[in-house]
């Protein structure tokens, strides 16, 4: 059943059962690919530490009103990505493959704040990004490194968030998976360029979606450019219970649904009830539901 009307919405839950999990791609995925596609995000991470701790000083946190605790523990996170970079290519190197290079960067932070939201996003997509890939790896002794950094990740996450920005440490009682597709679209607004002698990943970016500050029952202004032909296309917002599509009028306007909390990825999609690689036209955007301890929404 197709819905036309902007009040119509359609819920799905546990994504990660019924359209969350990307399908076997044809032909399959290696481990290799795999290992290679988290070190792509892995180098991502490290350069962003790395370059933003040598940009942000000790007095730079104070001043911008952070505890003199913060930047010890980024400095922390900054070697745990450094760790992983480490580990995960002598991991690709062992099994006689050839490790992908780092990219050349450009983030857009531009004082400390900038810098603890981008590091927040990062860890968060990192997150869903080696939830996703779990169900592709054939070799478990992988599959148990992967959800070893999972748990860093979200822990990361889950500081930054609560500790430093005094938002939430969790968002739903599960985390939310995305495809490699889906996550290297989000982290592709980061980089400029890729050796060319780096081996293939086998993915691709789909085109970008902006989605404005919003809360339930709002009417949002989104921002994609429309590819095919699709007389009508759906918001699917993606949380850990589950996603909700609803439709999105001409003007590109959406009804936010309500019952959103924590951190929510949105897709365009030319199907109702579907995300999947030939139904998406734009995104995933990240957008964030602040709640507090007793479950209200702010």
């Amino acid at each position: 059943m197709k819905f036309t009307t902007a009040s119509a919405v359609r819920v799905l839950v546990f994504p990660f059962l019924v359209n969350g999990l990307p399908s076997k791609r044809d032909g399959g995925i290696s481990d290799i690919q795999i290992l290679n596609f988290a070190l792509t995000l892995e180098h991502l991470e490290n350069y962003f530490y790395r370059t933003r701790l040598e940009k942000y000083d000790q007095q730079a946190f104070l001043d911008a009103g952070y505890p003199e605790w913060t930047r010890g523990r980024f400095e922390q996170i900054a070697a745990h990505e450094k760790t992983h970079v480490e580990f995960i290519s002598s991991a690709i190197t062992a099994a006689g493959a050839k490790t992908v290079e780092p990219c050349e960067y450009d983030f857009p932070d531009d004082d400390v704040h900038s810098f603890i939201d981008i590091s927040f996003a990062l860890e968060s997509v990192g997150t869903s990004a080696y939830n996703g890939a779990a169900a592709f790896f054939t070799d478990k002794a992988y599959l148990t490194v992967a959800a070893s950094i999972l748990g860093v990740e979200a822990r990361q996450a889950a500081w930054i968030d609560s500790a430093v920005r005094k938002a939430s440490p969790w968002n739903t009682a599960f985390e939310t998976p995305l495809d490699m597709n889906q996550v290297f679209t989000m982290a592709s607004a980061f980089i400029k360029s890729c050796p060319s002698s780096n081996p293939p990943l086998s993915v691709k970016a789909f085109p970008k979606l902006t989605v404005p500050p919003t809360a339930s029952g709002a009417r949002a202004k989104l921002e994609f450019e429309p590819s095919g032909d699709h007389k009508q296309v759906f918001a699917a917002f993606i949380s850990g219970t589950g996603t909700i599509f609803t439709p999105v009028n001409d003007k590109k306007e959406v009804v936010v649904p309500g019952g959103l909390i924590g951190l929510v990825f949105v897709v365009i999609t030319s199907e109702d009830g579907k995300v999947a690689d030939d139904t998406t036209v734009a995104g995933p955007a990240m957008v964030q539901f602040l709640f507090d301890s007793s479950g209200k929404v702010y």
